[in-house]
């Protein structure tokens, strides 16, 4: 059976990973998963990330943790395949005034919302993480 939504995998894997305080979590790789993992690295939610070099191409993804509390406190799907939610970019949503990042997939690439504000881009809006 194929997987309807991969993102929303992608995330409540790590959600759950990080409820179970492991330090890494694994599943199969993607060229989107991958780039919403250079994301998330970016801005300092995830510790890496690597690709196995296999038939089928596992994605490790090595958490963070401060202090024994992992370092995502909330994640969020946004747009899913039943709903998608395109915003313009002055219309991109601030998580928690500015401290979390919203996740927009845009026409020049997965990026942020305060770097797709800056450069005048809108797009889907995947996920929230605080």
């Amino acid at each position: 059976m194929t997987m309807q939504d991969p993102i929303a995998d992608l995330l409540t894997r790590i959600r759950n990973a990080q409820l179970a305080s492991h330090p890494d979590v694994e599943m199969p790789a993607s060229k989107v998963k991958m780039a919403i993992c250079q994301v998330l690295k970016d801005e300092g939610y995830i510790a890496s990330f690597g690709v196995s070099e296999e038939a089928k191409p596992q994605l490790n993804v090595q958490l963070r943790y401060h202090e024994g509390r992992p370092v995502i406190e909330e994640i969020h799907r946004i747009s899913r395949p039943g709903l998608r939610v395109y915003k313009e970019s002055r219309e991109l949503p601030k998580v928690r005034g500015g401290l979390g990042v919203a996740v927009i997939s845009t026409n020049k690439g997965l990026m942020t919302d305060r770097s797709a504000r800056s450069q005048g881009v809108g797009g889907e809006v995947l996920f929230t993480v605080f």
